[in-house]
């Protein structure tokens, strides 16, 4: 009996060759035993595998699993499953069943759509702030006065640390702090490290030990949070338009569109390719 069709594809890609975060969507997964869903995302390498059942023209149920463990959302594998589901005859919209809650995706062959999750933001200081900033190598003077650190719980929880435009070219991690604190913290989303460019342009670096890679190239969960923080701290004019530059560091450049409306959930954006 042939098993689940699986498919690699990379996300937020831009015009560049090899551009885009790497992903696995395997389709038609029913049956598939969680030992056996690690295991293929295990095979496959990259930071998250999508599993989708139940699938119809205008709904699935997904799961994400990096190569160590289930997490509740995935960005770039939600794009690249909407690209894999229009290129199946699915849409123009897809809702997901994800365990972060429901999320709606615009899909096209080329460019997915998706409105993420619910979002809160907190501060984030004191001993915690302290850590997180030993396991990055980075100081407070690294820090950006104006975009004070924060934690985002939307699809991932995910930390927000802004710095100033010196730090991004610099940044070197300790992995091994970096993954004990995600683990003890139970932070399954990247740790994103970024700068504001402009008003509505950024550049974001994201470490990922949790999901088993030192770094990813685009983190369209981390975007949207990005978006919310924004606009929760009053740092954005909404509506507006973001673009999230990521991953030229790890030599996969990829492009993140973000749309924050003035109330309800934010949009992210980006294209997709198989291969």
């Amino acid at each position: 009996m042939p098993g689940p069709a699986i498919f690699r594809y990379s996300a937020f890609t831009t015009s560049a060759p090899g551009s885009g975060n790497p992903a696995g969507v395997v389709l038609d997964a029913e049956g598939l035993p969680e030992a056996e869903m690690l295991r293929i995302a295990s095979d496959l390498g990259f930071s998250e595998t999508a599993f989708l059942t139940s699938i119809t023209p205008g709904s699935a149920t997904i799961r994400y699993f990096t190569p160590r463990a289930e997490i509740a959302f995935c960005g770039h594998a939600t794009i690249a499953s909407g690209v894999a589901l229009a290129r199946r005859g699915a849409g123009p919209v897809v809702e997901l069943s994800t365990a972060a809650g429901t999320v709606p995706v615009e899909v096209t062959p080329e460019r997915a759509t998706l409105t993420a999750v619910e979002t809160t933001v907190h501060p984030l200081d004191g001993a915690l702030l302290d850590e997180l900033l030993d396991g990055l190598r980075l100081t407070h003077e690294d820090l950006d006065p104006d975009l004070p650190p924060a934690f985002v719980r939307g699809g991932n929880p995910h930390p927000v640390v802004c710095v100033r435009a010196s730090v991004l070219p610099r940044l070197d991690h300790d992995a091994d702090a970096i993954l004990a604190l995600q683990d003890r913290e139970g932070w399954d989303g990247t740790v994103p490290v970024v700068h504001r460019v402009s008003a509505t342009r950024f550049a974001s670096r994201n470490p990922f030990p949790r999901g088993g890679i030192r770094e990813d190239p685009a983190t369209g969960s981390a975007a949207a949070g990005l978006g919310s923080y924004l606009r929760a701290g009053g740092h954005l004019t909404t509506p507006a338009d973001l673009v999230v530059d990521q991953g030229a560091e790890t030599g996969r450049p990829s492009l993140i569109r973000v749309s924050v409306p003035r109330e309800g959930r934010v949009r992210v954006s980006g294209t997709a390719v198989e291969g």
